[in-house]
Protein backbone atom coordinates (compact mmCIF):
# COMPACT_ATOMS: atom_id res chain seq x y z
CA UNK A 1 0.00 0.00 0.00
CA UNK A 2 2.77 2.71 0.64
CA UNK A 3 4.41 1.72 -2.57
CA UNK A 4 1.27 2.63 -4.14
CA UNK A 5 0.81 5.79 -2.39
CA UNK A 6 4.71 6.58 -3.45
CA UNK A 7 3.82 6.02 -6.71
CA UNK A 8 0.97 7.89 -7.10
CA UNK A 9 2.70 11.05 -5.13
CA UNK A 10 5.54 10.66 -7.76
CA UNK A 11 2.74 10.60 -10.76
CA UNK A 12 1.03 13.63 -9.66
CA UNK A 13 3.95 15.66 -9.06
CA UNK A 14 5.55 15.14 -12.20
CA UNK A 15 1.89 16.10 -13.50
CA UNK A 16 2.01 19.22 -11.68
CA UNK A 17 5.75 20.07 -12.93
CA UNK A 18 4.72 19.40 -16.58
CA UNK A 19 1.29 21.17 -15.96
CA UNK A 20 3.21 24.51 -14.89
CA UNK A 21 5.51 24.45 -17.65
CA UNK A 22 4.15 23.41 -20.67
CA UNK A 23 2.67 25.76 -22.53
CA UNK A 24 4.98 25.60 -23.95
CA UNK A 25 7.75 25.15 -21.63
CA UNK A 26 9.78 28.12 -23.27
CA UNK A 27 7.18 30.51 -22.08
CA UNK A 28 7.15 29.61 -19.07
CA UNK A 29 8.25 31.78 -16.02
CA UNK A 30 7.98 29.24 -13.57
CA UNK A 31 11.59 27.38 -12.49
CA UNK A 32 11.56 24.14 -10.80
CA UNK A 33 14.91 22.76 -9.43
CA UNK A 34 14.13 19.68 -9.19
CA UNK A 35 14.60 17.40 -11.93
CA UNK A 36 12.37 14.25 -12.90
CA UNK A 37 13.93 10.99 -13.17
CA UNK A 38 14.03 9.25 -17.08
CA UNK A 39 15.47 6.07 -18.50
CA UNK A 40 17.20 7.94 -21.28
CA UNK A 41 18.86 10.56 -22.65
CA UNK A 42 16.32 12.55 -25.43
CA UNK A 43 16.87 11.95 -29.00
CA UNK A 44 19.50 13.45 -31.01
CA UNK A 45 18.11 17.35 -32.13
CA UNK A 46 16.47 18.43 -35.05
CA UNK A 47 17.76 20.88 -37.28
CA UNK A 48 15.62 23.94 -37.97
CA UNK A 49 15.38 26.73 -40.20
CA UNK A 50 15.84 30.19 -38.24
CA UNK A 51 12.78 32.51 -39.29
CA UNK A 52 13.37 36.66 -38.95
CA UNK A 53 12.86 37.97 -35.67
CA UNK A 54 9.81 39.57 -35.28
CA UNK A 55 10.94 42.80 -33.10
CA UNK A 56 14.03 43.61 -31.59
CA UNK A 57 13.08 42.32 -27.83
CA UNK A 58 12.73 38.68 -28.97
CA UNK A 59 15.15 36.00 -27.79
CA UNK A 60 15.36 32.75 -29.58
CA UNK A 61 14.81 29.76 -28.22
CA UNK A 62 16.04 26.70 -29.77
CA UNK A 63 14.31 23.59 -30.05
CA UNK A 64 15.00 20.79 -27.34
CA UNK A 65 13.30 17.50 -26.56
CA UNK A 66 11.06 17.91 -23.57
CA UNK A 67 9.89 14.88 -21.45
CA UNK A 68 6.44 14.31 -21.23
CA UNK A 69 5.40 12.29 -18.30
CA UNK A 70 2.21 11.21 -19.14
CA UNK A 71 3.81 9.62 -22.63
CA UNK A 72 6.71 8.48 -20.48
CA UNK A 73 9.01 9.51 -23.32
CA UNK A 74 10.06 13.18 -24.61
CA UNK A 75 8.54 15.39 -27.55
CA UNK A 76 9.92 17.81 -29.50
CA UNK A 77 9.35 21.21 -28.89
CA UNK A 78 9.97 23.53 -32.18
CA UNK A 79 12.11 26.94 -31.71
CA UNK A 80 10.58 29.95 -31.93
CA UNK A 81 11.00 33.54 -31.18
CA UNK A 82 9.77 34.52 -27.44
CA UNK A 83 9.61 37.29 -25.61
CA UNK A 84 11.48 37.05 -21.84
CA UNK A 85 9.34 37.25 -18.91
CA UNK A 86 11.61 40.48 -18.19
CA UNK A 87 14.12 42.67 -19.54
CA UNK A 88 17.59 40.88 -20.61
CA UNK A 89 16.35 37.56 -19.61
CA UNK A 90 18.58 34.47 -20.97
CA UNK A 91 17.16 31.17 -21.71
CA UNK A 92 18.42 27.96 -20.36
CA UNK A 93 18.08 24.92 -22.18
CA UNK A 94 16.71 21.68 -20.93
CA UNK A 95 19.25 19.02 -19.77
CA UNK A 96 19.46 15.35 -18.98
CA UNK A 97 22.01 14.95 -15.39
CA UNK A 98 23.50 11.04 -14.20
CA UNK A 99 23.52 11.21 -10.62
CA UNK A 100 23.69 7.90 -8.68
CA UNK A 101 23.07 5.49 -11.24
CA UNK A 102 20.13 7.56 -12.45
CA UNK A 103 19.40 9.97 -15.17
CA UNK A 104 17.66 13.49 -14.19
CA UNK A 105 15.45 15.50 -16.72
CA UNK A 106 15.52 19.25 -15.77
CA UNK A 107 12.69 21.73 -17.53
CA UNK A 108 14.86 24.73 -19.08
CA UNK A 109 13.80 28.45 -17.70
CA UNK A 110 14.46 31.61 -17.69
CA UNK A 111 17.18 33.01 -15.56
CA UNK A 112 17.58 36.75 -15.22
Amino acid sequence: MNRKRTLVLAVTVAMLVSALSFAPAASAAVFVSGGIVVHGGPPPLRHEILIPRPGPRYVWVPGYWNWEPVRRNYVWVGGNWLLPPYPRGIWVGPRVVSRHHQRFFYRGYWRR
